[in-house]
């Protein structure tokens, strides 16, 4: 059995999706239920996640609605990276980063693992982490502590490098399904389609043109997701002028 190109997201998910994908620092309970009527959310069901969500943390109560917590903040400006990333020429130089710290626990070395794959760097071998130097790396400090960064520049073949360090092709292949999930008039496979791109786009190393296979849709599927967050931001505007 093949496995499907979409799954269904949660009504948690679809809503904080709207909240990371708004224009705005915050949103009325009626605008997340308008936003929720085009995904086939009840009211009741928009109202009851959101109230978790408040008691949990992912979201703070604010006089005119409910607005991202500090933690999600920061995702949402990962996420904006990813949508708008801003690359400059390489020279070709590569960013290199070498873990020198030890005597790290394990939880320890998997959130600095996660932080360094977060940045788009990827692991030559264990402890050596590196990537083309065409993005302004902001190291934060729990990274920075552990480890030096080096500028090098690769002796072999780097676009042979970039195809062993980054699986390009399989991030191709599904951001091709991702686009053809989204050209479709039904509200609801297409707006999964452009939570799951959101979430796609987080994993695209960000390379330069020169080391990225022939038609890489990286550029297509950051212009299709951009294209459907304003027509969600328009409906939803209107569905909330409606209701008011």
């Amino acid at each position: 059995m093949s496995t499907p190109v979409l799954k269904p997201i949660s009504a948690r998910s679809a809503l904080l999706s709207v909240l990371l994908g708004a224009d705005e620092s915050s949103l009325t309970a009626r605008e997340m239920v308008a936003a929720g009527s085009l995904l086939g959310i009840a009211e009741t069901t928009v109202r009851a996640a959101l109230s978790r969500m408040a008691s949990s943390g992912d979201l703070v109560r604010e006089a005119n609605g409910y607005a991202l917590s500090a933690r999600l903040r920061r995702r949402q400006a990962r996420q904006e990276e990813a949508v708008r990333p801003r690359t400059h020429e390489t020279g070709g130089r590569w960013d290199m980063f070498v873990i020198t710290q030890s005597g790290r626990h394990a939880h320890e070395r998997a959130e600095l693992r996660t932080s360094l794959t977060e940045l788009r760097l990827a692991e030559v071998r264990e402890g050596v982490w590196t990537r083309p130097a065409n993005l302004d790396l902001t190291w934060p400090d729990a990274v920075a502590g552990t480890g030096e960064h080096f500028v090098s520049t690769p002796a072999g073949d780097p676009g042979q490098l970039a195809a062993r360090l980054w699986d390009l092709t399989g991030w191709a292949q599904r951001a091709r399904q991702l686009l053809a999930a989204a050209d479709t008039d039904d509200h609801v496979q297409r707006f999964t389609a452009c939570a799951s791109s959101v979430r796609h786009l987080l994993a695209d190393p960000v390379l330069p043109a020169d080391l990225l296979p022939a038609d890489w849709p990286g550029d297509e599927l950051r212009a299709s997701h951009l294209r459907y967050r304003r027509w969600l931001i328009d409906l939803r505007r209107e569905l909330s002028t409606e209701s008011a």
